[in-house]
């Protein structure tokens, strides 16, 4: 092979990777805006097995970590864990961990201003990227009725995950 013929080779190799990474990316950028839900659909019909709770005013606790858990990541996630598993919502450590690093690196105050919940004033807001027609249909009682608190953004979105998908575990993109 020639020199010339190397060098093009070279750079059709690297544009095909550059194009194939690029429909990725629009692909999970698609999917995100589609399947981002509506406060329509957040508050579309109750939940439709027993292990889903339904959304409660009470139950305001204090803040993350007050109940013996660590205050980072780590505790967040085990205390919704003791949470779910006393209302009966499924999920793991590893799909609540999964889908946090995913969707916010695990900072409990990212907030979504881009896309079209945000265009139309209701930005995801918190470590699962929760918008708040979404947080109060699907709150969790014992924890705290702030979309930003740690707790309580992971057990309501795991109880809309849960609804929707059967479990957070089943999350693999956005929902």
């Amino acid at each position: 092979m020639t020199t010339h013929t190397q060098t093009r080779t070279s750079r059709i190799a690297r544009f095909r990777t550059m194009s194939v990474a690029g429909i990725a990316t629009l692909g999970a950028a698609a999917a995100a805006l589609t399947l981002t839900s509506t406060s329509a659909q957040a508050a579309e019909a109750a939940p439709a097995s027993a292990s889903v709770v339904k959304a409660s005013a009470d139950g305001a606790q204090g803040a993350p970590g007050s109940r013996g858990y660590a205050n980072n990541l780590d505790g967040w996630i085990k205390e919704s864990l003791a949470i779910m598993k006393a209302k009966g919502i499924p999920g793991t450590y590893e799909g609540l961990h999964r889908n946090i690093m995913r969707e916010s690196s695990g900072n409990p105050n990212a907030q979504n201003n881009w896309d079209v919940n945000a265009r139309n004033g209701i930005p995801s807001k918190g470590l699962l990227q929760v918008i708040q027609p979404t947080f109060n249909a699907y709150h969790v009682a014992g924890t705290a009725h702030d979309l930003t608190n740690p707790v309580a953004n992971i057990t309501a979105a795991a109880n809309y995950a849960a609804h929707r998908y059967g479990s957070i575990d089943n999350v693999n993109s956005a929902y």
